[in-house]
């Protein structure tokens, strides 16, 4: 998609903050942060919304949950733990139209969900 913030920022057209990236995924410092660690979790695939996961996509869902474990080791939150977000369509508060999760740390966690 060529009017993806995400897609712009996977192809450097956009700077980012990234703890981490491969072939597949891009891991980056959200620059609105709701928590002191805020990382955005991103597969390199245009994907617009969980709805649009496919079977052929079940591999890089499972490897994205492989790297957020990664991602959660190296910062040193997997101890004290993390919330886990992914927003589906508007409604839910999803503003880019490219699957990605919010992966927040560093403080104790209310019942208060982020938009």
């Amino acid at each position: 998609m060529e009017d993806c913030i995400f897609c712009k920022i996977i192809k450097g057209e956009i700077p980012s903050e990234k703890v981490y990236e491969d072939e597949e995924i891009l891991a980056f410092k959200d620059i609105h942060p709701a928590a002191p660690v805020h990382i955005l979790v991103i597969p390199k695939k245009h994907i617009a919304t969980l709805l649009e996961i496919s079977e052929q996509d079940s591999y890089l869902m499972g490897k994205m949950m492989q790297v957020i474990q990664k991602i959660a080791k190296d910062l040193g939150i997997e101890e004290k733990g993390f919330r886990l977000i992914a927003n589906c369509g508007p409604d839910s508060g999803q503003e880019v139209m490219h699957i990605h999760f919010h992966l927040l740390a560093g403080r104790k966690m209310g019942p208060k969900i982020i938009s």
